[in-house]
């Protein structure tokens, strides 16, 4: 359940599982016999929408128990971890309750595509934020030595992996516990040198402090992709100081003005929230502005949500209400929407190279039928933004040069040179 750390983790486990003999089976696929061992939860308790998924797929598991389904269910992660009191008296059918995952084993099963993989740097969190339960869950930030980061780049890499995505908890935080100072950057040079290794992603990086150094290499190594996930949450001085981001307005805008001087045509991902305490009308219309004048790419957003034991639950009343949380988070996605459908727009006549992650029937609208392939640029992380469509034949995994001809909000329409009758030389 949940992020993409948390897959790393499940990764983790379901190797150490297979060492002990069991045979893995995929989600909502029954063996042949019809019977499971165990069912393995990997929980999240980050947000609230995410407790109460992981909560039902937990009594989902009890009552395949119940039915003489499965002979055990042991539930691991952030939500066992953060409520590892009030939970086992209240669902008593779980035959283990565990807390977040760690393991020293570099080895794993993937279950992304065998041509990308997720990178886990580090694990916890040193920040503070109001909103945040993750430093409760997962402890301090903890960085993975460099030595020990490029040898299980170097094993994805001997397996097939071709695009690497380096997550944490606080990417950019890398390498301060451990060496005395950022060291993203010197990680992302050494990955880059792995053969095999074509794309290198960056996400969840935090604006305060954010390592210039990393900009320049984005703008000087074509493996690693001008793409950065960054939430930067708000732009508000008021509401960007209760939320506790140790960086205000105009440090922000400021970033985001650098990042598109140093890193030319990168792509900006980021996440904001809408409702948290301090927000009023003013501020919300300054995020507002913020958006139309920063023209992300890629956005996400939340509304505010209160969680017990933060900073914002102890220090704040959650006093806007409901119906005008709706009401922000509609208007500001709205907003994006058209911003996005610009972005996209602007990339018809452009030729740019892909990554195909899959196959799959074609339904785009006017379709005859047939296959898809469905791929990626640079400019598109799996599973969080939109994707390529294009009609022709190709493996999975193999990077294609294709024509952007067609695009809506999220996806793209192209086609490989030549196809409908297209010139060569321009695409057109």
């Amino acid at each position: 359940m949940g992020c993409s750390k948390n897959r790393v983790d499940s990764e983790h486990l379901m190797r150490v599982l297979q060492e002990r003999g069991y045979e893995l089976v995929p989600e909502g696929v029954d063996p042949s016999d019809g019977w499971i061992d165990e069912t393995v939860i990997n929980t999240c308790g980050f947000i609230q929408d995410a407790k109460e998924e992981s909560i039902e797929a937990i009594l989902e598991a009890v009552e395949a128990k119940k039915e003489g389904r499965v002979g055990k269910v042991s539930v691991f992660g952030c939500l066992s971890q953060r409520y590892k009191d009030e939970l086992p008296p209240e669902i008593p059918e779980v035959d283990e309750w565990h807390g977040v995952l760690t393991f020293d084993t570099l080895r794993r099963v993937l279950t992304t595509p065998s041509h990308y993989a997720y990178l886990k740097i580090a694990e916890g969190c040193d920040r503070s934020c109001s909103y945040c339960a993750i430093p409760l869950i997962r402890g301090p930030h903890v960085s993975v030595p460099v030595e020990d980061l490029v040898e299980e780049a170097r094993g994805l890499a001997a397996q097939g992996v071709k695009e690497l995505i380096v997550i944490a908890q606080d990417t950019t935080y890398y390498g301060l516990d451990r060496y005395g100072k950022r060291c993203l950057a010197r990680l992302m040079e050494q990955l880059s040198k792995i053969d095999g290794i074509e794309w290198i992603r960056l996400h969840y990086s935090y604006p305060t402090g954010f390592p210039e150094d990393v900009l320049r290499l984005m703008a000087d190594n074509p493996k690693i992709c001008p793409y950065i996930d960054i939430p930067l949450q708000h732009s508000a001085d008021r509401v960007l100081s209760m939320m506790r981001r140790g960086i205000d307005g105009r440090q922000t805008r400021e970033l985001v003005a650098k990042m598109r001087a140093m890193v030319p045509g990168v792509v900006l991902r980021t996440t904001l929230i809408v409702g948290h305490p301090g927000e009023g009308e003013a501020e919300f219309e300054d995020l507002l502005d913020f958006v139309r004048e920063s023209h992300f790419e890629r956005l996400g957003a939340f509304q505010y949500s209160e969680e017990e034991g933060t900073y914002g639950a102890l220090h704040y009343k959650d006093e806007i209400p409901a119906e005008v949380k709706q009401d922000r988070y509609d208007r500001l996605m709205e907003l994006q929407s058209g911003i996005s459908l610009a972005y996209n727009r602007s990339r018809i006549g452009t030729r740019t190279r892909v990554l195909v992650d899959r196959v799959e029937e074609d339904v785009t609208p006017g379709s005859t039928g047939g296959l898809i392939l469905v791929a990626r640029s640079q400019t598109e992380s799996p599973e969080v933004d939109g994707e390529i469509l294009i009609k022709g034949g190709a493996t999975v995994g193999q990077f294609l040069d294709v024509n952007i001809v067609g695009a809506d909000e999220y996806d793209l329409l192209a086609e490989m040179p030549g196809q409908a009758g297209q010139d060569e030389s321009t695409g057109k």
